[in-house]
């Protein structure tokens, strides 16, 4: 399964927000990348994920195999949207 999401924290994915989002992924069985600018990292990896280096407004892939795939992905896009 796979998603677009629009980062929507002002710090983009960086410290506090990536962190979070570290943490939110950990909590899911399934596998889960997020990529951006042509990159690609797991999901629960802080220093993978903050050197995507994405900012606010920027577009990242979230892709996610397993049993709970699509919850995975629900709740990391409302995260990453700043919705949750």
């Amino acid at each position: 399964m796979e998603r677009e999401v629009v980062v929507g924290h002002r710090e983009g994915l960086h410290a506090r927000p990536a962190a979070e989002f570290v943490k939110a992924a950990a909590g899911f069985r399934s596998k889960v990348e997020v990529g951006a600018g042509g990159k690609k990292v797991t999901a629960r990896s802080l220093l993978g994920v903050l050197s995507l280096g994405v900012k606010c407004g920027q577009v990242v892939t979230l892709t996610a195999q397993g049993e709970d795939a699509e919850a995975a992905l629900e709740s990391l896009a409302r995260l990453l949207h700043g919705q949750a």
